[in-house]
């Protein structure tokens, strides 16, 4: 017999209240000249360092998951479509942030064409130039169907995390094809994924147990891109409950990471492994969060590079991005880790069959929180 929805709520308060300072955090983190939100607090302090793409983006998924999109201000919703169409290069149409290693970071490059064109999308908001095509500037390796497949070949899996996420990422070129041409690519990175699965684990790639279930969940949004379901979900659903009752969580990525999978997959959930999971993930955000409000990525301090990942000793991390610094690394809140902390609680919600109801005082006032922080 599935669980009350009172032992169910009860079951979700130790992880809601972990929320309660969090609204004064966000609302600190918006630039009004700019028009963007920064990373982190310590972000203001570095010189030449703005307001970003990705955390812009994750501030705006914030809003939108507790419904607080349609109470902004007309005036700061221009200054966000603003941000974003000025962030298009004219000649590639690619969106780039002014740091100069991030064209270095194709996985970067890449989401951040996501993330720029959902978000004017939502606004009603149209990119200022043509995105990246085959015919203007998408990577070499989409010139053909024996090209994609020799890249694909070639992406290292040692690090199952890295090797994925650049698999992934692939999604966005595959989606700007004419619908044909764009089968015969999806065809061809879904037979070569099959390929390469573990049949025993459901996992793909290299690493530890985290890092295995980190890459798989970057190769799930490939899947996710184009709606269609992960193979071996209930190997995958197996070796997620096993690593979260035996590994130790290290990095807000590797908690939203396997509750993602979860939620995507859609098998069946015991009353007893929802609790395991809810608990254990209640526990892991827990050590993550900050006294200013917000939520680490690590447990040690908030990364000043987000796009390179905390590597654990003993796993390999090929092509190493150079580091797009977006703060100083302090011991405080981060919005890539606030976004995910967010997004799990509202997953947490769903692993639950609950609707998602939580209210939370500050949200009436959040929009004040931010107009008074005007410099």
């Amino acid at each position: 017999m599935e669980l009350p929805i009172s032992e169910k709520k009860a079951l979700l308060k130790p992880l809601e209240d972990l929320f309660n300072d969090f609204f004064p955090w966000l609302a600190g983190q918006y630039d009004h000249e700019n028009g963007g939100f920064y990373y982190a607090k310590s972000s203001r302090e570095l010189q030449n360092i703005e307001p970003d793409i990705e955390s812009s983006a994750q501030a705006l998924n914030i809003l939108e998951r507790y419904h607080l999109i349609e109470l902004m201000p007309e005036e700061m919703k221009r200054k966000l479509i603003t941000f974003f169409q000025q962030k298009q290069d004219m000649n590639t149409g690619y969106f780039l942030d002014r740091n100069p290693n991030m064209v270095d970071d194709e996985v970067m490059v890449a989401r951040a064409i996501g993330y720029s064109t959902n978000r004017l999308a939502k606004f009603g908001a149209k990119p200022l130039y043509p995105l990246p095509s085959k015919d203007n500037s998408a990577p070499d390796y989409m010139e053909s169907i024996a090209s994609y497949r020799q890249w694909l070949e070639s992406i290292d899996l040692r690090n199952s995390w890295r090797g994925c996420d650049r698999l992934g990422v692939s999604a966005i070129y595959l989606a700007e094809l004419p619908k044909g041409i764009r089968e015969e690519y999806l065809n061809t990175a879904l037979e070569f994924f099959k390929e390469i699965q573990d049949p025993e684990t459901g996992l793909w790639g290299e690493g530890s147990m985290y890092v295995r279930i980190s890459g798989t969940f970057k190769l799930h949004t490939f899947y996710s891109r184009f709606q269609k379901p992960l193979p071996r979900s209930e190997k995958i659903y197996e070796s997620i409950i096993q690593c979260l009752k035996s590994e130790v969580a290290t990095d807000m990525c590797y908690i939203r990471n396997s509750i993602n999978l979860l939620d995507y997959m859609e098998v069946e959930i015991s009353d007893s492994d929802l609790t395991t999971i809810i608990e254990i993930t209640t526990a892991n955000i827990r050590k993550l969060k900050r006294e200013d409000g917000g939520f680490s990525r690590e447990i040690a301090n908030s990364p000043s590079a987000p796009n390179v990942a905390q590597v654990k000793k003993g796993d390999y991390y090929p092509d190493m991005p150079v580091a797009v610094r977006l703060s100083q690394g302090l011991f405080e809140g981060d919005m890539n880790a606030s976004t995910q902390a967010v997004l799990i609680h509202r997953l947490c919600y769903r692993l639950a069959n609950l609707d998602f109801d939580y209210q939370h005082p500050d949200f009436e006032q959040f929009y004040k929180m931010v107009d008074a922080l005007r410099g």
